[in-house]
């Protein structure tokens, strides 16, 4: 506590005496960076003003920037990966806005994970965060040729997949629920199609990803270990467009145009799978009737009403629907929609309030007579958030805000017909709120010093009506108390603080490190080993308490050879309170008590996380290397020891290489390998009723075997010029037929039951794909 104590004091006379510093009396320099063909506001754009010295600064996730500047001429530089740099002169001699429109370049050579300018990554504070470039995701292979953002964070290390195919994924330690997903600000809470094979995010519809998986900003939280920002695209507002790809199982298309030139746009994109279709093919009328396929849809709009005033509307709708003939269905999706003002109350001060909903449910229906019912549930949040970017001058830009987000959440109803054996059951709805105030600021100290830190007050409210129940350890209850509507059940507040700072040992290389805290009330229940459907949540409450991460990080960042080379080696230690572990045969579905089946302990996770890109040329790629250990510890498992948690996995190493072997065709290929998932297999058997009862010692002692997956794709773009563009991309996936373990049951041996067998299931094979692209 003392360490948190000093931490909290540092950053509060930090911000104090950022705050009550004064502005030099200069001249701002403010406008918006935008694409020349589309209108579409670039994030990230870095813009260099040269003059007495070289100064600079980067656009906001809208575009907008602010800088002061004293009188006198400059040379501008404004440069973007995929753009063509814009060099101009400017005299400054009075507040001057400047419009400046960027042109993409048609030779790329970028690759997929890249900086916002080329040396971002050693003068930047800020640690373990990246970028995606989305012009060169289509050159990775992924499953069924898909181009996938989740499947392409994968790559990095420090993000490991949940599983074979699986879009969850796990950061540094952390679980699939303790990352944090946003889409244009809206919370998805379970990010995938088709039992996790397809990530719900549409490539074609996305213009910038991020991702935080340490030293987060405090604009962010809830969750323990990281944040994925994904923004849509606004739209085009020059010319109507069209694009879209035709694929083995999946095809999609976006449309985009003006609303008024230049002044307002849209956006939408649809995308569906058809392997139902196939299925209808089938003489086996077991299998012709089944149903198999995902659909989703993006949508944005915006509209600038003047210099001052923008505003957007955007939504997302996916569904995924699974039937086995008329005997079982199963269907689950998101629906998320985000109304944004952006207001300038200066030409320093920028403002962005949102208004956002977000609802994730399920519906699992077996239509048997007599075992004829339904389970669903639900979680939907509404959400305001109040965001202000204030630059105070040259040296400091500073961030404050509050976002006000309340949850409902429907935890898993049974229904049933009258002819139905199966009994129904009601699952009280619970109602919290989180409320949290933020402050920040990025502070360039001197010429080798950079530091972003800042303080999230957060909290969070248990609100009635239901019943309210209390348990002692071993699971039973203690007292019942009723509450009525809006009635005050639990609160519980927490301050987070947040601080990195690098220091630039010379031009090519700086030295990184990094604190913070971060809580969460919303914990995911599941027995599966990786994101599923039927997970559920719960909230923080009189019995489950926040739970907490402390994250300590240090790093050592370098470019070579005039930044065509990037290295950085990053060491983490975090530590986790109040982690969930479910007593032996506990049932999540339609428990009204589910809270008595919890356990509550601690974790911690530690590692090293080691990257070296190459950044141009027509080879380029990246190694990912990770090794790390991560355990967890609860009185009432494994005699109290640590022991590994389910994520747990000592190497994990990524391949990328991305090959332009002419104007036309690109190859690319990439190669994983990691240590299997820690597990626990049985320690021995023994007869009960003449049924084989197998018992299990230590929790995840053991381990699944090592993956290992090689995967290769080309792309043949089409003779430039013509207005229609369009490109074949063909793909393979696991190119040497690796038979990796999905799971793996124990069962007696049917010719001599004294023996077991263990049994390997594998999901897939080599999986050729092929997908044609096009854009007019």
């Amino acid at each position: 506590m003392l360490f948190l104590k000093n931490i909290f004091l540092t950053i509060m006379l930090l911000l104090f005496c950022t705050i009550s510093s004064l502005a030099q009396d200069n001249y701002t320099v403010n406008g918006v960076v935008k694409d020349s063909l589309s209108g579409e506001t670039l994030i990230g754009v870095t813009l260099k003003f040269m003059g007495k010295a070289q100064v600079g600064t980067s656009t906001n996730a809208y575009g907008f920037f602010s800088y002061k500047l004293s009188s006198g001429d400059y040379d501008l530089s404004v440069s973007y990966v995929g753009y063509r740099t814009i060099n101009r002169k400017i005299s400054i001699n009075s507040d001057t806005k400047l419009e400046l429109n960027m042109v993409p370049d048609n030779i790329l050579d970028e690759i997929v994970i890249s900086s916002e300018r080329r040396n971002d990554n050693v003068v930047n504070a800020q640690m373990g965060v990246a970028k995606i470039n989305l012009s060169e995701i289509r050159n990775v292979p992924v499953l069924f040729g898909e181009r996938d953002i989740l499947k392409t964070l994968q790559l990095l290390p420090g993000i490991k997949s949940a599983g074979e195919g699986n879009s969850g994924f796990y950061v540094r330690g952390g679980s699939t629920d303790q990352n944090l997903i946003l889409l244009d600000e809206a919370p998805v809470y379970n990010a995938s199609h088709l039992l996790g094979f397809f990530s719900t995010f549409n490539s074609d519809a996305i213009k910038d990803v991020s991702v935080f998986k340490g030293g987060m900003p405090a604009q962010y939280g809830g969750r323990l270990s990281s944040v994925l920002d994904i923004r849509m695209n606004d739209g085009n507002k020059k010319e109507y467009t069209a694009e879209g790809g035709i694929g083995l199982i999946s095809s999609r298309l976006k449309l985009e145009g003006p609303i008024v030139k230049d002044k307002g746009s849209f956006m939408i994109s649809g995308r569906r799978t058809y392997a139902d279709a196939f299925l209808a093919f089938s003489s086996d009328s077991s299998i012709k009737n089944n149903t198999l396929y995902f659909y989703d849809l993006n949508a944005k709009a915006n509209y600038q009403i003047n210099d001052k005033n923008t505003i957007y509307l955007s939504g997302y709708f996916g569904r995924d629907e699974l039937g086995l003939n008329e005997t079982f269905g199963f269907d689950w999706g998101n629906t998320t929609a985000t109304l944004r003002w952006n207001h300038l109350y200066s030409n320093r001060l920028f403002s962005n309030t949102s208004l956002i909903y977000s609802n994730y449910n399920y519906v699992i229906q077996n239509f048997l007579e007599e075992n004829n019912f339904k389970v669903s549930s639900s979680i939907r949040d509404m959400n305001l958030k109040q965001d202000f970017q204030l630059a105070l001058n040259n040296s400091h830009n500073i961030r404050f805000g509050l976002d006000l987000n309340h949850h409902t959440i429907a935890p898993g109803n049974i229904t049933a017909s009258a002819s139905s054996s199966v009994n129904e059951v009601t699952v009280e709805k619970r109602k919290g709120s989180e409320i949290a105030a933020y402050i920040s600021d990025e502070w360039e100290v001197n010429d080798k010093i950079n530091m972003v830190y800042g303080l999230r007050a957060s909290s969070f409210f248990l609100f009635g009506p239901g019943n309210f129940y209390r348990y002692d350890a071993e699971g039973n209850t203690t007292s019942t108390k009723a509450y009525s509507s809006g009635d005050l059940v639990k609160s519980y507040f927490y301050l987070e603080p947040r601080i990195s700072a690098s220091y630039q040992l010379n031009s090519s290389s700086s030295l990184k490190s990094s604190y913070t805290r971060n809580t969460q009330n919303l914990h995911l229940m599941s027995n599966s080993t990786a994101s599923s459907p039927t997970d559920l949540y719960i909230m923080s409450s009189n019995n489950v308490r926040p739970e907490i991460a402390d994250q300590v990080a240090l790093g050592y960042f370098r470019n070579l050879n005039e930044d065509k080379y990037e290295f950085s080696a990053e060491v983490y230690y975090k530590k986790m309170l109040g982690q969930i572990e479910y007593r032996s045969g506990t049932d999540l579905r339609g428990n009204r008590n589910v809270e008595a089946d919890l356990l509550f302990g601690d974790g911690r996770a530690f590692g090293i996380e080691l990257f070296l890109k190459k950044r141009f040329g027509k080879i380029n790629g990246w190694i990912g290397y990770t090794l790390s250990k991560t355990e967890r510890k609860f009185n009432d498992i494994n005699s109290g020891q640590w022991f590994l948690a389910k994520q747990d996995r000592t190497h994990d190493v990524s391949l990328v290489g991305i090959y332009k072997a002419s104007e036309r065709w690109t190859f690319s290929s990439t190669f994983v390998y990691n240590t299997g998932n820690a597990v626990t297999f049985p320690g021995g058997k023994y007869q009960l009723n003449n049924k084989t009862v197998f018992y299990y010692s230590e929790r995840n002692s053991d381990r699944m075997p090592d993956y290992h997956r090689l995967d290769f794709s080309a792309t043949l773009e089409g003779k430039p010029g013509k207005k229609l563009q369009s490109s074949w991309s063909f793909g393979v996936y696991n190119l040497y037929n690796r038979k990796n373990a999905y799971s793996i049951d124990f069962r007696d041996d049917p010719d001599d039951k004294s023996k077991t067998q263990a049994v390997r299931t594998t999901l897939f094979g080599i999986i050729p794909s092929i997908t044609w692209n096009f854009k007019f």
